[in-house]
């Protein structure tokens, strides 16, 4: 397997005397979707937190391409390729498909001095939209008014934004929540065809698409990683079983 794009060495987080992730580790490769699994109150998405630079760590490393990124601002890591999407809807509903992509452009990469150019004429920004609405299969709808679509297009577009800071890395926060099978269908072929070029960590509760997807995963309880591997491995592990699958593991 080729080396890690994103390495995730013994991640901690305390909130007094909680310890809400517990010595992580784990990696993230090009060329695969990750999931993590695990309860709520499992610590889910406060690693993602601490992954994007939204909460800092109380203990352990993140490395990017091998670079140690432990300290640096949420911003500085969204330059440097970490693209992310939150469990609730975070679109402008209000502006169109490719404003919303273009505003995510540009925030990825500001131009303060551009003081004489109007922003929505930023070639950069615009390309970026462009691209990454190609990218997400919704070139079609670039002009439509983000608040009508629907909410499995919503989630699209979350993603479509997120590709227009032109991440390597992806950290997806329950993706699917609240759709249905033809949406829930029409995103895993997204994640399908953008895994070849990213890194891709999903949390989802939809076991049913999370085992459809996974190249690997890691499975949470408590804060602590109690098993990770692929998919097949963690179908049968008598842990895993036992913590969170239930019967369904047996399947």
């Amino acid at each position: 397997m080729n080396a890690p794009l994103l390495a995730v060495q013994g991640l901690t987080r305390r909130f007094g005397g909680l310890v809400a992730v517990n010595a992580v580790t784990f990696d993230l490769h090009l060329g695969e979707v990750h999931a993590v699994i695990g309860t709520n109150g499992a610590g889910k998405s406060t690693l993602i937190n601490m992954l994007s630079g939204e909460i800092e760590a109380s203990e352990g490393r993140i490395a990017l391409a091998g670079e140690d990124i432990t300290t640096r601002a949420q911003s500085r890591r969204a330059r440097d390729g970490i693209g992310r999407s939150y469990q609730r809807t975070t679109i402008f509903p209000e502006f169109t498909v490719h404003e919303n992509c273009r505003l995510a452009a540009q925030a990825a990469t500001p131009r303060p001095w551009a003081i004489w150019q109007a922003s929505g004429r930023c070639a950069a920004s615009n390309t970026a939209a462009d691209e990454a609405l190609r990218a997400a299969g919704l070139e079609a709808e670039a002009h439509r008014i983000a608040g009508t679509m629907s909410h499995g297009a919503k989630r699209q577009l979350e993603v479509a934004m997120c590709l227009a800071t032109r991440p390597r890395v992806l950290l997806l926060d329950e993706p699917l929540a609240g759709m249905g099978a033809e949406e829930t269908d029409r995103m895993l072929a997204l994640l399908t065809r953008l895994k070849a070029s990213h890194a891709i960590l999903l949390v989802e509760h939809d076991m049913d698409a999370v085992f459809r997807i996974a190249d690997r995963i890691t499975v949470m309880v408590n804060g602590a990683v109690i098993a990770s591997g692929h998919p097949a491995m963690i179908r049968q592990d008598p842990a895993v079983r036992e913590a969170y699958l239930g019967d369904e593991g047996a399947h």
